[in-house]
């Protein structure tokens, strides 16, 4: 896709750079690592964009920030409310607390307990809901018009998807520093905010890199809308280890730019995640959670048709419960 076909999306990578020139004082550059024995036991060039090293450890305080910065001065004394699982919620509380604004977070009452703790501790009041019986948007919804405050959706807003995209930016002007043209792009989907971004970032230095979405077995709503191209759920009726990426549809928003810009999807199962995770622990010391941990397990299952190729992957994050964490990589 050329760039002004980009130019024509509803983030375009003008947005990119204006969201990075925003986050620059705030956000951690975050570095892309390489190892021989990722590489040789995946028979490709593979280079690791660990966002578990993010302030709150999750890519979701690119798009939170930028998002809170859009505000008016005249409309932050209400506060933010935001509907989240853990990491949008450590992300909006964290710039809530940077702008000295009340954040309200919306977080099932089963999300991680680390992801509570962290949102709490960083001045958030947390409203628990039960995921299977409660609407987390209409709480939220109901808590802006009590309180006057702004609502910060996870994935489907122009500035958040914006956000989120100085992060494919990222990986795209590193690798060519190093003059390398990566083959293919892949990183995990929920809402498909981050990799709505990430692709509109690499597509507009490497056009002809593949961008792949990779999901939880079962969960793959991303991958049904990209092969009917209409936006569908996921069959999934249980739950998954990546807590992080359980939304039931692609957002309006997002499946507009990833219709258009993501190639392909794949999926890993549980086992397989725990694997990665565990990989990633023995030969990069990183703890990934997950959510974020999907699409190495993608790569190292061979889901990616990688062999031969330069490959970028996005670890999301890393906010995982200790005993969770300890049981994967046990």
């Amino acid at each position: 896709m050329t760039s002004l076909d980009l130019n024509a999306l509803a983030v375009t990578p003008a947005d990119i750079l204006a969201a990075s020139e925003t986050l620059k004082p705030f956000a951690v550059r975050t570095p892309l690592l390489s190892s021989p024995a990722l590489d040789e036991a995946t028979g490709a060039r593979v280079f690791l964009k660990p966002e578990l090293l993010q302030r709150t450890g999750s890519f979701k305080f690119r798009g939170a920030y930028n998002k809170l910065a859009s505000i008016p001065a005249t409309a932050r004394a209400g506060g933010v409310v935001a509907f989240s699982s853990g990491n949008h919620a450590q992300g909006v509380a964290a710039a809530a607390q940077l702008f000295k604004i009340p954040a309200t977070i919306v977080m099932p009452a089963d999300s991680p307990k680390t992801k509570r703790e962290r949102t709490k501790a960083l001045g958030a009041e947390v409203v628990l809901y039960d995921r299977d019986r409660e609407d987390r948007e209409a709480i939220a919804r109901g808590l802006c018009e009590k309180n006057g405050a702004t609502l910060v959706p996870p994935f489907d807003d122009p500035k958040i998807i914006a956000g989120q995209g100085t992060l494919g930016r990222e990986i795209a002007d590193d690798l060519a520093a190093l003059g390398i043209v990566p083959d293919i792009v892949a990183g995990p989907a929920s809402g498909g905010g981050l990799m709505a971004g990430v692709a509109v970032g690499i597509k507009t230095r490497f056009p002809d890199a593949t961008i792949v979405i990779v999901e939880p077995e079962g969960f793959d709503d991303h991958a049904r809308s990209l092969a009917s191209g209409h936006r569908e759920r996921h069959p999934a009726s249980t739950r998954t280890i990546c807590d992080a990426l359980m939304s039931p549809i692609p957002g309006e928003l997002t499946f507009s730019i990833n219709q258009k810009l993501v190639s392909a999807g794949a999926v890993a199962s549980d086992a397989q995640v725990g694997e990665a995770m565990k990989f990633a622990f023995r030969e990069f010391k990183l703890v990934v959670e997950p959510g974020g941990a999907v699409a190495l397990a993608a790569l190292l299952n061979g889901k990616l048709n990688a062999k031969g190729k330069t490959v970028a992957i996005v670890l999301s994050g890393g906010n995982v419960d200790a005993d969770l964490f300890a049981k994967m990589i046990g």
